[in-house]
C-alpha cells in the first residue's frame, strides 16, 4: 500500500514530501502500553526532534522504525511505501539508520574497519577484503559531507565527538537516507555540540532526513525544523520552533508548568565535610590521571567540577568515594582520615555516591528494583537485623523511591535492565539521596533524565544544601553545573585549571577552559584569577 502523504496534512510546508510516516503506531509490552496510537510525519530533508520525558515512548517509537520492535498496531511508511521490518537489517536496506546513545563501535579497530564492519566489499573472487575501496568510499563520504576523520585511526584514539561522526559515517556507508539519533548531545562538549549542528545542517542540505530523540529543550529549539512531543506514550502535538517557546514546550512535554532555571540562593557555608589534599592517581601504565589535586567541600555548599570526560574526574571521584586508593595524598571526611576506608565504610559514615556509569557501578542489571534498593545498605540497621534483611522494609523503601522520583513503569519487581536509561538513573539518584547523607558525590546526576525529573533532582540537591549537607557535583552539562554550584572547578588533564565563581564565567569561556585553552595565571577573560580552591562559598574564614 502506498502513502503519498504530504506535509500539508500536519500543517507543514506546502507539498513537502514525507520521508517517514508512522501511522497510528501502538506498541504494547506485558502490562505496559509504550506507544498509544502515535502519528509521526517527518518531511524529507528536515531535522525533526522527538521530545519527551523518560518513559514517554520516544525510543520505543524509533525502535519500531528501525526494526528492533514490531508494532502491535499501525503502519510504518518510508518514502511513500508501507514497510514491515522484522529486524534492523530490513530497515537499513530501506535506507533507515540509527545512531544509538551508547556508540556501537569496537574501540580496538580502526575507523575504516568499524564503518565497513559486516558490509565489507570483497576482491579476488571474494577471498579478501578490498581495503583500498573502503578507504576511497569513506574519503568520498567525508568530502561530500564535510567530515574530517582519519580512516586509519583506531576508535579509542578519537574524541567522543569524532566517534559520533564515525557512527554517522557508518550509517551513511550503508546507504541511510533517514538517520535516527538517540540523545545525540548527551556526552558532547559545547564546541562538539556546535560541530554536530553543523553536521546536521550539511546532511539535510544533501537531502538526508534526521530524526533525533531528546529531552533537551534548547537543542530541539536550535536544531529542529519541527518538534513532536510525546507524553505517556501519546503524541501531544507537533510544533515549529519559531512558533513556540521553551516554556510552552516544557509544559507540552510534562503536562504542567516547569521551572526551567534552578533557584539557587546564597547560603553560609559551614565546616569542611570533605577535604582532599595532594591527590594523585596513576593509571595501569604509571601515567598520572589525577595530579596533586586539593579540594575542600563545606557543609551547605555545592562544589562543582566541569570537564570533558576522560580528564581525570572519574579517577578523582573513585579516590574520594573509596572505589580506588590514591597513589599519593589523603582524603578526610568530616574530620577523619578515610583514605584507606572501604566504600561500604564510607557509605555507613554518611557518604552517598551517584556513580558515573549506572550500569557498571550503580545497578545490578539482572536484579529487580527491590534488590537494587538495598545495595550498599545490606548491613545497616535500617534494613537488617542480626544479619537478616527485612525485605518488606526494603520493598517499602524501593516503592517510595519509585514514587518520589517518578520511575516508570512503577514496578518494583521489574529487573533493572528492563528500564530505560533515564529511569535507571532516577532510581539510582533516589536511592543515594535518600540515604540521609552528610556528603553527596553526584556524578552526572541528570544524564539521560527528562526535564521534569531534572527539575526535581536539582531541587532535591538544593534542599540538601539548605539542610547543611555538602554536595560535590560533577557534570558535563555546563548549564547545570553553573546554575547549582557555589564554586566551580574546571578539570583538564588531571588538574584543576581554574576554580571560579560560576556566575562570573560564561558557558563559552568554560568550554574553552575544558579544552585547556587559557593563559597561565589568568582566568577565561584574561584577568588574574583570584579564587582560592580552599575558600568557603561565603568568602569567610575556615
Amino acid at each position: 500500500m502506498s502513502d503519498p502523504g504530504t506535509a500539508t496534512e500536519r500543517g507543514g510546508r506546502p507539498n513537502a514530501e514525507l520521508a517517514v510516516h508512522l501511522d497510528g503506531i501502538t506498541k504494547r509490552f506485558p502490562g505496559v502500553v509504550a506507544n498509544d496510537d502515535v502519528d509521526l510525519r517527518v518531511e524529507r530533508g528536515s531535522v525533526h526532534a522527538l521530545l519527551g520525558e523518560n518513559g514517554a515512548g520516544k525510543t520505543t517509537l524509533m525502535n519500531v522504525l528501525y526494526g528492533l520492535y514490531e508494532p502491535t498496531e499501525g503502519r510504518v511508511v518510508v518514502d511513500g511505501e508501507e514497510r514491515s521490518f522484522d529486524r534492523p537489517r530490513d530497515a537499513i536496506d530501506a535506507g533507515v539508520g540509527m545512531i544509538h546513545q551508547h556508540f556501537m563501535l569496537v574501540d580496538t579497530m580502526t575507523v575504516a574497519e568499524n564503518i565497513a564492519l559486516g558490509s565489507e566489499p570483497r576482491k579476488w573472487w571474494g577471498l579478501a577484503v578490498d581495503h583500498d575501496r573502503i578507504d576511497r568510499e569513506i574519503e568520498d563520504l567525508c568530502d561530500r559531507y564535510g567530515f574530517s576523520v582519519d580512516p586509519s585511526a583506531t576508535v579509542d584514539e578519537l574524541s567522543v565527538g569524532a566517534q559520533q561522526r564515525v557512527e554517522i559515517l557508518k550509517a551513511l556507508y550503508r546507504g541511510a537516507d533517514v538517520l535516527i539519533l538517540d540523545e545525540p548531545t548527551a556526552v558532547l562538549t559545547p564546541q562538539e555540540v556546535e560541530d554536530l549542528y553543523g553536521v546536521l545542517e550539511e546532511l539535510t542540505d544533501q537531502g538526508k532526513t534526521i530524526i533525533f530523540i531528546t529531552h533537551k529543550l534548547g537543542e530541539a529549539m536550535h536544531a529542529a525544523d519541527a518538534i513532536t512531543a510525546l507524553r505517556d506514550g501519546k503524541s501531544v502535538g507537533t510544533v515549529e520552533p519559531d512558533e513556540t517557546t521553551r516554556e510552552e514546550l516544557a509544559e507540552l512535554m510534562v503536562g504542567r508548568e516547569v521551572l526551567l532555571e534552578a533557584d539557587s540562593e546564597p547560603v553560609d557555608a559551614g565546616r569542611p565535610i570533605l577535604s582532599a589534599s595532594g591527590l594523585t592517581v596513576e593509571g595501569n601504565r604509571g601515567v598520572e590521571l589525577v595530579s596533586d589535586i586539593d579540594i575542600e567541600v563545606h557543609a551547605g555548599e555545592i562544589f562543582g567540577i566541569a570537564g570533558v570526560d576522560g580528564n581525570g574526574q572519574s579517577e578523582l571521584i573513585d579516590a574520594i568515594t573509596g572505589l580506588r586508593t590514591p597513589d599519593e595524598g589523603t582524603v578526610h571526611f568530616d574530620g577523619e582520615n578515610v583514605t584507606s576506608w572501604s566504600r561500604r565504610r564510607r557509605i555507613d559514615a554518611g557518604m552517598a555516591h551517584v556513580p558515573e556509569d549506572r550500569h557498571e557501578q550503580g545497578l545490578v542489571m539482572p536484579f529487580d528494583l527491590v534488590e537494587n534498593a538495598v545495595l550498599g545498605s545490606q548491613r545497616s540497621a535500617r534494613f537488617a537485623t542480626n544479619g537478616r534483611i527485612d525485605w518488606d522494609g526494603v520493598r517499602d523503601h524501593a516503592e517510595d523511591v519509585i514514587q518520589t522520583y517518578d520511575v516508570r513503569p512503577p514496578d518494583a519487581d521489574a529487573d533493572a535492565e528492563s528500564f530505560s536509561g533515564g529511569n535507571q538513573q532516577k532510581f539510582i539518584v533516589g536511592r543515594e539521596l535518600e540515604r540521609d547523607p552528610e556528603l553527596v558525590v553526584a556524578t552526572h546526576p541528570t544524564r539521560g533524565v527528562d526535564i521534569g525529573s531534572t527539575e526535581f533532582i536539582h531541587d532535591r540537591l538544593l534542599e540538601l544544601r539548605r539542610e547543611g549537607k555538602a554536595v560535590l557535583l560533577v557534570s558535563s552539562k555546563l548549564d547545570e553545573v553553573q546554575a547549582l554550584s557555589d564554586r566551580l572547578a574546571v578539570i583538564y588533564e588531571g588538574e584543576f585549571v581554574d576554580v571560579t565563581d560560576p556566575d562570573a564565567v560564561t558557558e563559552e569561556e568554560l568550554g574553552l577552559l575544558m579544552a585547556g585553552e587559557r593563559p597561565d595565571e589568568t582566568d577565561a577573560r584574561g584577568r588574574e584569577s583570584t579564587v582560592d580552591v580552599d575558600k568557603p562559598a561565603d568568602g569567610g574564614e575556615r
